[in-house]
């Protein structure tokens, strides 16, 4: 008689169908898990220009193709996480920079770290070409000759090159060379034009264009004259500067160089923390011109004296007076002292060494060939 031994038959059937299973849960789970991280994992942030090394400051904005997500990022070599500052608008890059970005959304993985390091590399020196036009100043039309502009004010560390001094209170290579009088800035220009083995524009009088060997009391005196076509370095006309700062032909009619908005392209009591600070860390305005809003006060050619109502063709100020005209605003006035048609004035007895001082800087120019 036969015995089927049912017990051990189940329990072989048994061991057969959780083997089955368990082959069942990992391969579901395997499947899961692949799928879950290549359609469920966010999309890391995109720059729209990558990391490299760039002349002059950049405004860098990331997004992600997965929509609906949140963008955090790190500006000081961290992780960024859930904690981070959430991306929602521009940023502004004005000195070496790495950005470490990531993406988040509910329901998915988050994204891996997007990383971009950005170098800039600064030519302080470099100069803007502006094309002739015709402009009106608020009391008559101006038309000027095309001309070089400096695309920054004039440095701390360029001036003490050329000067081997600096007279400047707020101490930094980077920021706008300040409390220069007339004077010293007619100086510069020469003294750097000489270097580079440009003519001169300056002169004194019989004294040549050499100040080495203008006398003493020079610097107070309207005697200086300018050679219009020589090809060295100048201060700009009022005129030169005003165009300029409009935006010459490209102007789009801003109150400030460069824009409405005076925290966008100035350095001024509101938001400069009553200091000054390094040039071209706002923003340009049409013709990519930097600070001609705020930082310090630039010094022009002209004698100070009232606009000529009659139209007038590359104008050089006033035949006599004792003050500069002086553009720009500076870190420690309002606002209203950035636009692109206040006017100030400095007088030419002025030096580095007076308690009292405007802050005055250089912004060079030169004539256009």
């Amino acid at each position: 008689m036969m015995h089927i031994n049912l017990h051990g038959s189940v329990s072989m059937a048994k061991n057969r169908f959780l083997s089955l299973l368990f082959l069942i849960i990992v391969v579901l789970t395997v499947s899961s898990c692949s799928l879950f991280t290549e359609t469920n994992q966010v999309e890391k942030p995109r720059f729209n220009l990558p990391g490299g090394i760039y002349e002059e400051m950049q405004l860098i904005t990331m997004d992600s193709s997965t929509l609906g997500a949140t963008i955090v990022y790190t500006l000081d070599g961290s992780e960024p996480n859930s904690a981070s500052p959430r991306y929602s608008e521009p940023i502004m890059i004005s000195q070496t920079t790495t950005i470490k970005a990531k993406a988040f959304k509910s329901g998915m993985w988050d994204s891996k770290t997007a990383i971009a390091t950005y170098k800039l590399s600064y030519d302080y020196s470099k100069m803007v070409h502006v094309s002739g036009g015709t402009f009106h100043n608020g009391t008559s039309d101006v038309t000027v000759s095309s001309f070089y502009i400096g695309k920054y004010q004039v440095t701390q560390a360029q001036y003490q090159a050329v000067m081997g001094t600096n007279p400047s209170y707020f101490i930094n290579p980077y920021y706008p060379v300040e409390r220069v009088p007339w004077g010293l800035a007619i100086k510069f220009c020469n003294r750097l034009s000489l270097q580079e083995g440009l003519t001169p524009c300056y002169s004194y009088l019989d004294y040549g264009t050499d100040t080495e060997n203008w006398p003493w009391g020079w610097r107070t005196s309207s005697n200086v004259s300018c050679d219009w076509s020589a090809d060295g370095y100048r201060l700009p006309t009022e005129m030169e500067w005003m165009f300029a700062a409009k935006g010459g032909n490209q102007s789009q009619g801003h109150t400030y160089s460069g824009s409405n908005d005076v925290d966008a392209v100035a350095w001024y009591r509101n938001n400069s923390g009553n200091e000054t600070h390094r040039v071209g860390t706002k923003l340009p305005n049409e013709l990519g011109i930097y600070d001609m809003s705020g930082n310090v006060w630039e010094l022009c050619w002209d004698i100070w004296g009232y606009y000529p109502s009659a139209p007038q063709i590359n104008p050089h100020g006033a035949n006599s007076g004792d003050c500069r005209v002086i553009r720009g605003g500076v870190f420690h006035f309002g606002a209203s002292s950035c636009t692109v048609s206040e006017r100030d004035n400095d007088s030419v007895n002025n030096s580095e060494y007076d308690d009292y001082t405007l802050f005055t800087g250089i912004r060079l120019c030169r004539i256009s060939p």
